[in-house]
């Protein structure tokens, strides 16, 4: 393995750092070494020193590359690392996460700017050419696959990943209404009809996620199962905020909202507030609709930065949305 190490002290540090020093010749080397470490999703945070977090095939990827960086004649060093706060850059662990989070909504963000007007000038499926319709299978596998390296290297689950989901979301649908005519909306769903069912979503929930949770389970089903492993949800499960969901993003709402329309509860004024203030923080973080809003993103970010486990995420998110129901419940009645 050359210099490269990997520590194994027996505690627990959720980082791995590269540290390299590459020689000037030959050119190609610097150059090789960087697009590698964009390609893992690799953070810098000093010269030459780059940070993923500590997961088996991160450990395995860097050790290649610090050999490769030996055998062109540099130095590098793979170890596991903490960040406390105490060193000269004053860096946490929070901080190093935040970094990674900044990254991908700065992505997820580019790619909505650029997919949503596009997809908010398509003509009505029912009035569209066969080039129209051309365009937008186009449109939908570029978003699709450029979403999908994005999501590769989201690590923590940024918020922005809503906003662009909703958009292959809205040209699913209209591609799919294309081909099928156009069809009436749907009716309000009979919660009776999805009593003692399973719920799936992907895993690292947050606002949107957390919220659907909580609704499932005080509006639409107090028995239900949700679990955050679609890949290995029982057959017949029901998929949510994810890509091809039965219920995810539609057009400008997030899902949240549209299980609120699906199953016709928007009427309770406390549940459309609360829809407000997830849609707020899910999709329109900088331009909210609700004051409420950023104090329960503060919220909600404490609880996730708390606990990596999804279901206690759920559970403490509940206990938050339950006070919130209520405060507009009051509010409402006032």
């Amino acid at each position: 393995m050359g210099k490269a190490r990997a520590a194994q002290d027996g505690m627990h540090h959720p980082w791995l750092l590269c540290i390299h020093n590459i020689p000037p010749r030959p050119p190609y080397l610097r150059a090789k070494v960087a697009r590698r470490l964009a390609a893992l999703g690799a953070m810098p945070v000093k010269n030459s020193v780059y940070v993923l977090p500590d997961t088996a095939p991160h450990r395995d990827a860097l050790v290649w590359l610090a050999q490769e960086i030996e055998q062109g004649g540099g130095k590098a060093y793979v170890c596991r690392a903490t960040f406390d706060g105490l060193d000269g850059g004053g860096l946490s662990d929070a901080d190093i996460r935040r970094l990674f989070i900044e990254a991908r909504e700065a992505d997820y963000r580019s790619l909505a700017g650029e997919f949503q007007p596009l997809v908010e000038g398509l003509a009505a499926p029912s009035s569209a050419d066969d080039a129209a319709v051309q365009q937008a299978r186009q449109w939908c596998t570029q978003l699709k696959a450029r979403y999908e390296a994005v999501l590769a290297l989201d690590f923590f689950g940024a918020q922005g990943r809503g906003a662009v989901e909703g958009l292959l979301s809205a040209l699913d649908g209209w591609l799919e209404e294309q081909a099928q005519g156009v069809r009436p909306g749907p009716g309000t769903l009979d919660v009776a009809d999805y009593a003692g069912r399973v719920w799936a979503t992907r895993p690292g929930v947050h606002v949107d996620r957390i919220a659907c949770s909580w609704l499932i389970r005080r509006f639409i089903d107090a028995g239900a199962t949700v679990v955050f492993d679609p890949d290995n949800a029982p057959e017949g499960a029901i998929l949510f905020d994810m890509v091809g969901g039965d219920f995810t993003h539609e057009g400008p709402l997030c899902t949240f909202e549209v299980l609120l329309r699906r199953f016709g509860l928007g009427a309770d004024k406390a549940l459309a507030m609360l829809g407000q203030v997830v849609h707020d923080i899910d999709l329109d973080e900088r331009a909210p609709v609700r004051p409420e809003s950023a104090g329960v993103l503060a919220l909600l970010n404490g609880i996730c930065l708390g606990s990596d486990d999804d279901r206690r995420r759920v559970e403490n998110g509940g206990r938050l949305l339950d006070m919130l129901y209520e405060h507009f419940r009051h509010a409402g009645a006032a």
